[in-house]
């Protein structure tokens, strides 16, 4: 039966991961590597694992939700194995707006317990879980309209304040137009008559969801990209494992489990055919588009939300540069690579420029991408009112499903696959965990801020850069920096990239899984978007780098560049075609990095 997860009853109607008393802290296997690292060492060795293994769990899937559920059953004292086909936050976990918010528009849309529980689940991260990962950020609420527009907004940011409980940012503020303008110089006098500032929370999403999965890995859980699903067991009427294949070198094999988890987000329903079942909900899937310009383009000491006529639209700080976006569109295409069309970035340069003072134009652009929203099929046409709340399905005896929900509530939406699987496993469900473990790099890492002045000058570095070390690492930062160890050059900035060390590059292919050139440059780090080169200028360096951790020879060296320059070019031709089908046809003409077979799980 399907089971809709609603924050607003959930406890009170279940009271399953509340009301039983906390389990013992669980400690990392013997197996897992010291600090969760996923190496080519640590690869083969879970490959044998995989093979020789009766796992509890399977987890399907490497987005925010499926290493969020490996994280929860591991944590939990079970034996989990996460695959993916691709890498870590290959898909819409690397794509998203990068915030950690209750979201706003959901208050209008009276979804207040998921407001709630995203807020609680924000207040968690900064505070508890992933402080060196997430971040507060402030946005302006420009007011257009005189008598009702203040009221009416303070009330609904009154309760975006005080519905999470206990919160670690600052209230609302008010101000007037002079006092909004003095916050954002770049807006138009005659696009507001005041202003609301209220503060959410930012995230890398994908370095999030890597440090998710190696937090599992650190566990004890085998977690394993570039790992395809290529069918299921079944013994008489249950599912009993899958099947799967390495698409780096075409080696298969078998995977017995008690249950396995369909964490694919946007290929939910392909994965539920693949199995045979029959699945108890669909996916849609909404497209979002988001650009990237540079800081020096909109003056402002804060980010920016405009409401729109079909949902809202953002201006995020980010670092060097301002994420403005997003689109929300219904895409029936490419599941695995959707396409940003000039109709799209039109639609998002069209409205921010509504109110700024000197419009952006195309040449201002350094970056865009494109993602997936997996919403629950509903009836109504416009995705945009397609509700956030989740969806969890014993599909079958030994199959569970997770589908819906938002990047903010992952970890809520793991435990609930979790305790969803329980009737498949033997002995008592521990309850979950979760919001009591930190991720890796959090402990420490407020201690480790004090000190970043001693560290920049141990390592002959600028404290800004050990600062921004700490908030992609936190105190896996030690990790990062004796990978430099004998080679003092790798503390030199990418020329082309200067934002990022090379000692960067080395430690994403020798901890954090980084198989190809594009796991590098688009996830480990957003080299992709934030320059206008995206990537071209700096990939052989890249590549030659991560050859001498993963044994590149030059052929492999040459292919790698390649295959990333043709990515980068579909991306840029696909964007200047007026719709989604040239738009994909563009995009998907390029090479992949990994062999995969149909359908990608």
């Amino acid at each position: 039966m399907i089971r809709r997860i609603q924050a607003a009853n959930r406890r009170e109607a279940s009271g399953v991961a509340t009301r039983k008393p906390a389990a013992a802290p669980v400690t990392p296997t013997r197996a897992s590597a010291e600090t969760g690292r996923l190496g080519l060492d640590e690869r083969e060795r879970d490959w044998q694992r995989l093979a020789s293994e009766t796992f509890d769990v399977v987890v399907v899937g490497g987005g925010v939700v499926g290493a969020g559920t490996a994280l929860d059953a591991a944590t939990r004292g079970l034996r989990v194995a996460l695959v993916e086909a691709r890498d870590l936050a290959s898909g819409t976990s690397s794509r998203s707006s990068k915030l950690f918010h209750g979201g706003l528009r959901y208050l209008e849309q009276l979804e207040f317990g998921l407001v709630r529980e995203a807020l609680r689940e924000r207040e968690l991260m900064l505070t508890r879980i992933a402080p060196h990962l997430v971040k507060p950020v402030s946005f302006l609420y420009p007011l257009s309209h005189r008598v009702w527009e203040r009221p009416y907004t303070a009330a609904g940011l009154l309760m975006y304040d005080t519905m999470g409980g206990a919160r670690s940012v600052p209230g609302q503020k008010h101000l007037t137009r002079a006092g909004a303008l003095r916050m954002f110089p770049a807006l138009k006098r005659s696009a507001l008559i005041g202003g609301i500032r209220y503060y959410d929370a930012q995230s890398d999403d994908a370095r999030h969801t890597m440090t998710v999965g190696r937090t599992a890995a650190h566990y004890g859980a085998v977690v394993r990209t570039s790992t395809q699903v290529t069918g299921f067991l079944r013994e008489a009427d249950r599912i009993s494992g899958v099947r799967v294949r390495d698409v780096e070198d075409g080696r298969e094999t078998e995977v017995k489990a008690n249950v396995v988890i369909n964490c694919t987000g946007v290929w939910t329903d392909e994965l539920q055919r693949l199995s045979g079942s029959r699945g108890r909900f669909r996916v849609r899937a909404s497209k979002g588009v988001h650009i990237v310009v540079p800081r020096d383009r909109i003056v402002a000491e804060s980010g920016l939300i405009l409401r729109t006529e079909k949902s809202v639209l953002f201006v995020i700080p980010w670092r060097n540069h301002w994420i403005v976006g997003t689109t929300d569109t219904d895409w029936k295409l490419d599941l695995a690579h959707p396409a940003a069309t000039k109709a799209d970035i039109d639609y998002i340069l069209n409205h921010v420029n509504t109110v700024l003072a000197t419009p952006l134009t195309h040449d201002d652009i350094e970056g865009v991408y494109a993602g997936l929203r997996p919403l629950l099929a509903g009836e109504n046409e416009s995705t945009s009112k397609l509700s956030r709340e989740h969806a969890v399905a014993r599909v079958a005896p030994g199959l569970v499903a997770i589908a819906g929900g938002k990047y903010t509530t992952y970890r809520v939406m793991a435990a609930d696959a979790v305790d969803a699987a329980g009737a498949d496993l033997t002995g008592r469900l521990q309850p979950s965990i979760t919001d009591k473990v930190p991720l890796l790099g959090a402990d420490g890492y407020y201690a480790l801020v004090n000190q970043a002045d001693q560290l920049a000058t141990r390592h002959g570095l600028h404290p800004y850069r050990v600062r921004h070390l700490l908030d992609r690492y936190g105190s896996l930062v030690h990790e990062v920096l004796d990978a430099a160890n004998g080679d003092p050059d790798l503390l030199r900035p990418l020329p082309a990239a200067p934002d990022y060390l090379q000692v960067e590059i080395v430690y994403a292919a020798s901890h954090e899984g980084a198989l190809h050139l594009e796991d590098a440059l688009t996830r480990r780090t957003r080299i992709s978007i934030e320059y206008p080169h995206r990537g071209v200028d700096c990939a052989e360096q890249v590549a030659r780098l991560m050859a001498g951790v993963l044994g590149w020879d030059e052929a492999r060296i040459a292919r790698e560049v390649e295959v990333y320059n043709a990515r980068v070019q579909a991306e840029r031709d696909s964007q200047s075609e007026p719709d989604d089908e040239a738009a994909d046809a563009r995009r998907i003409s390029a090479p992949e990095a990994r062999d995969l077979r149909d359908p990608v799980s």
